[in-house]
């Protein structure tokens, strides 16, 4: 079995935050949106059926804890949960605060405009009541 390692695209777009019993949980570096990218680690996986069932079930079991988070923490008008892997195929899911007014709300973040990164502050505020509420 080969070891497991992050995608140069997704460690180039985002900065680790925590690792959890299965994934990293990675800021994805684009301030127009609260934006965070959860990574099983796990070699060669690409589709969420790829894991066993009980990598399944603690992928949602966590996914689900950074999903409230991030609601408790923004007051996002919707939290958008989406394994998306058609450019970056290492499996990974996007758990997204959105909010109505937000740039190109209601439509889809992909493809939007260009990243805007973040001011360290800002970031490390948020990231410090996001590890809070975890």
């Amino acid at each position: 079995m080969s070891e497991f390692e992050l995608d140069g695209r997704i460690t180039r777009d985002s900065d680790l935050v925590s690792v959890h019993t299965l994934c990293q949980l990675r800021i994805q570096n684009d301030s127009r949106w609260p934006w965070l990218v959860m990574v099983p680690q796990r070699a060669g996986m690409t589709e969420i059926f790829d894991l066993s069932p009980a990598e399944q079930a603690l992928l949602s079991v966590e996914v689900n804890k950074v999903a409230a988070a991030l609601k408790t923490v923004t007051g996002a008008t919707k939290i958008n949960v989406g394994a998306l892997g058609n450019i970056v195929r290492q499996l990974h899911v996007h758990v997204i605060a959105r909010f109505e007014g937000d740039p190109n709300w209601p439509g889809p973040i992909w493809g939007f405009g260009q990243p805007v990164t973040y001011e360290e502050q800002q970031k490390q505020d948020f990231l410090n009541k996001l590890v809070e509420a975890l």
